[in-house]
């Protein structure tokens, strides 16, 4: 199975080397430093679940690659002005492109480019960072892809489904498949928004934040705004949202920060309009009260275009 990799970090690029290590064929599409440092001494990874190196295919140019069977788009959605362009190039009759992107817009942003046929979504759980150009380190254990059709027949794993499924379990990726994969991309997408902007606003980890019982009763009825959006939606995701986020939220450490407070700290672009922005959007366009998220979207978006805009 030819893998291609648009958008070769932090996710993409872990996930990439670990498919290559398991020998799937992986071309890695980068750019700039991490282009030319992965083309010089290969892609390492460092961490808890091992230190190894791969050395695949890299290219600047989706051109170059042609068609592939899965393309993982794995870029911050800011810059998909550049990324979804690259899909054409990689997409041929029987392609599939798998978002990993974060929020709910990712997918019908692919499909209005490769159409929705070819068309798969999950969400991700996975804590690693660029610590150098070539270089990923693994901060956490988590590895996990939840993903399935988003489009189309939902009523079973679809058999490509699972043979992706199959692939990335082999290379050591907690890979799920689930027949509906609107379930999970809005689950994530229920808690992340309200965690991303909070955090981000208030420039704090969530362990003040949800310390302070205005401030908790107030990130959880940003919760229920994003629930009642997806409800809305038509997307029957868990009842039970509201305490599994509750319960979740209390577990982690309190030095958690978002990756749009990490973005926003360092003068980075933020994905403030496919998080609280989509939410505001969508909210309006169902009819559905979004305040607080619609706050949250004010204060962050003179932010969305990092320092440099400014």
């Amino acid at each position: 199975m030819h893998f291609a990799i648009v958008g070769s970090g932090a996710v993409g690029g872990f996930y990439g080397a670990l498919l290559h290590r398991a020998g799937s064929d992986v071309t890695f599409l980068a750019r700039g430093a991490h282009l030319e440092a992965m083309r010089t001494n290969g892609l390492r990874v460092a961490g808890p679940t091992g230190d190894f190196t791969v050395r695949a295919r890299t290219e600047s140019r989706a051109g170059d690659v042609g068609p592939v069977d899965v393309v993982l788009l794995a870029v911050k959605t800011y810059d998909n002005d550049t990324a979804l362009p690259m899909l054409g190039p990689l997409t041929g009759p029987d392609t599939v492109v798998l978002t990993l992107q974060n929020g709910v817009d990712s997918p019908e942003q692919v499909a209005a480019v490769v159409g929705e046929r070819a068309t798969l979504a999950g969400p991700t759980y996975i804590a690693t960072a660029v610590e150098a150009p070539g270089v990923i380190r693994q901060t956490g254990t988590h590895r996990r892809i939840v993903f399935g059709e988003y489009f189309g027949d939902r009523v079973r794993v679809s058999d490509r489904v699972r043979a992706i499924e199959t692939v990335m379990r082999a290379a050591d990726i907690h890979a799920e498949a689930v027949a509906d994969a609107r379930v999970p991309v809005w689950e994530k997408f229920v808690y992340l928004a309200p965690f991303a902007a909070f955090t981000a606003a208030a420039r704090l980890p969530i362990g003040p934040l949800w310390e302070d019982e205005a401030t908790r009763n107030t990130f959880l009825a940003a919760v229920a705004e994003v629930e009642a959006v997806a409800r809305a939606s038509g997307v029957a995701i868990d009842p039970q949202m509201l305490v599994t986020i509750s319960e979740y939220v209390t577990s982690i450490p309190p030095a958690t920060r978002s990756s749009m407070l990490i973005d926003l700290s360092q003068g980075k672009r933020i994905e403030v309009e496919s998080l609280a922005g989509s939410v505001v959007r969508r909210g309006r366009a169902l009819g559905v009260p979004t305040p607080m998220l619609e706050a949250l979207y004010a204060v962050l978006r003179p932010h969305s275009g990092g320092q440099r805009a400014q």
